[in-house]
């Protein structure tokens, strides 16, 4: 029904002076009202310099280029740790299942170097133990172009009368073999982008260079895998404390129990029935809290054999050191292990957990004058498979962090066990540099890994014989990173499309205190675009 044309306006009747209003009631109307509008003109003007500062603040767009486990994503944490803090926190504990992952990872590769040196390996002692293969972190020799590879893929057959192991190795063995088990459930619950599966092919070091290149494609899109897996597992990780108090009070009344019906203790072997509830459809939060159970039942077996010097002497026969790897917790297996454990800091900064595609990571300044600035981190996966996917992300860039690693000089791609992994970065940075699309970018280079290589050379490794081009140059750490970074100096010199100054930095990015510094120069040369060569080592 139409109101009525003649009918008072409702706002008017509602903002109409009162009835029989005095002066005095209509005087403190009016400065009521006064007040009002100044308020609201004071929002607007707040809002309109908010806006206008909005409009002047540019969001800072980094990309952290270089390859598989050159150190992208442990620079990302980083970052986020110096200038979000409370937003690290606040998923640090998602990251005990990664944690964990590492850790039983590293078991299960030393078990399957064990395995294989046994009298009867391929037999049905380990029906679930893998083969092993050398990974990038292995020792390997200098680059030989001519080699078969069906020699260097070929297994040596064990000595059984000069195999190390005994009754006790076997029998440890045995005991830890639930870790597999447990290997399996947690990269089922991180998701496709835990594993490391490697895929071979000679490639290029930069596929955007080659016409017609195509690369092999894979089961998980670019924006799934880990980043998703945190969200589920992070309701898990801030309930463990409760519940690892609720499973010590059940694991205390059970003991008592036991003692009074003469049952046996219940031991790993348990997680096969606990896991097997996943399998029917259980919320994946459980087999996270059952695989932290069983690697706490795990704890002084695992300790046992990382600290046993025969088991060292093999890995070391057979140029294993998990200890020079990314995500390696042996040293702290007791803490990790523990139940109620919640990863550290440093914890969460040493997990590995391969980036796969391209991560998005935003980062909001929380402290300081430059408080509400943006940061927008380009973390993208580094095998020769994925820098097909590069590309994109040249464009409307501030800077590239490019990272090398500088101790990997006598290791080889796991992609390719035909290239030197040192090469294979000298290449990728000559690509970098060359892109006509990145004339105008800041490069900055950081020759990392410098603790590894400092524990190389230590070891009686030698820089020339792998790269012959090092000549009679003492086998120092110094020494050879300064003549690592006038590799790449001269390179970036040499194929740059315009001049451009030469930024770099040793560095070690598991070393937060350090990495901090570093990246506060960093942050503050982007910003202000003046940043100032140094090295770092």
């Amino acid at each position: 029904m139409a109101r009525d044309v003649e009918s008072p306006d409702p706002l008017a009747v509602a903002i109409a002076p009162p009835p029989n209003e005095t002066p005095n009631e209509r005087w403190q109307r009016e400065q009521r009202e006064a007040q009002a509008r100044r308020i609201s003109e004071q929002i607007d003007e707040q809002i309109r310099a908010e806006r206008q500062a909005l409009k002047k603040r540019k969001t800072m767009k980094l990309l952290l280029l270089g390859q598989s486990e050159s150190g992208k994503s442990t620079t990302v944490k980083n970052f986020q740790l110096a200038y979000a803090y409370d937003a690290f926190m606040a998923e640090r504990a998602a990251w005990r299942a990664v944690v964990h992952l590492n850790l039983v990872r590293s078991i299960n590769g030393i078990l399957d170097v064990l395995y294989r040196v046994l009298p009867e390996h391929g037999s049905s002692s380990d029906p679930n133990a893998r083969p092993y293969t050398p990974g990038p972190d292995s020792i390997a020799g200098p680059l030989d172009v001519d080699m078969d590879d069906e020699d260097e893929d070929r297994e040596p057959t064990p000595d059984p009368s000069g195999c190390p192991l005994n009754e006790s190795h076997r029998a440890l063995m045995l005991r830890l073999g639930p870790l597999r088990k447990v290997q399996r459930d947690l990269e089922r619950c991180l998701g496709a982008a835990s594993t490391e599966e490697v895929h071979s092919g000679s490639g290029s070091a930069a596929p955007w260079n080659v016409g017609g290149w195509r690369p092999r494609e894979f089961a998980v899109t670019t924006r799934s895998g880990w980043k998703g897996a945190l969200g589920r597992v992070r309701a898990a990780g801030r309930l463990s404390f409760e519940s690892s108090v609720r499973r010590q009070e059940r694991r205390t009344e059970g003991a008592a129990s036991d003692a009074q019906t003469s049952r046996p203790r219940a031991t790993s072997d348990s997680y096969h029935q606990s896991s097997a509830a996943h399998d029917d459809g259980e919320a994946d939060d459980l087999s996270i809290e059952a695989a932290a159970e069983v690697i706490a039942s795990c704890a002084d077996d695992m300790q046992a054999l990382w600290s046993d010097p025969t088991v060292k002497s093999v890995l070391s026969k057979q140029g294993m050191r998990p200890e020079e790897g990314p995500g390696f917790f042996l040293y702290d297996v007791r803490r990790i292990a523990s139940r109620g454990y919640q990863p550290t800091e440093d914890d969460v900064v040493r997990a590995r957990l391969r980036t796969m595609g391209v991560q998005e990571h935003r980062i909001m300044v929380e402290k300081g004058t430059e408080a509400g600035c943006e940061w927008l981190i380009y973390d993208v996966g580094g095998a020769r498979s994925l820098r097909h996917a590069w590309y994109p992300y040249f464009d409307d860039i501030n800077a590239i962090i490019f990272l090398a690693p500088i101790n990997c000089f006598d290791e080889r791609l796991a992609e390719d066990r035909r290239v030197n992994r040192l090469q294979d970065s000298l290449q990728l940075w000559k690509a970098v540099c060359s892109t006509k699309l990145l004339a105008n970018v800041q490069l900055i280079l950081f020759l990392n890994k410098c603790d590894l290589l400092r524990k190389k050379l230590a070891r009686g490794v030698r820089v020339v014989d792998s790269v012959p081009s090092y000549g009679t140059k003492p086998n120092e750490p110094e020494i050879a990173a300064r003549y690592f970074r006038s590799q790449f100096k001269d390179i970036s010199q040499r194929h740059s499309p315009v001049p451009r100054v030469f930024y770099s930095f040793l560095t070690s990015v598991v070393d937060t205190k350090a990495t901090r510094i570093t990246v506060a120069t960093v942050r503050e040369g982007i910003q202000r675009n003046n940043l100032k060569s140094a090295v770092f080592l």
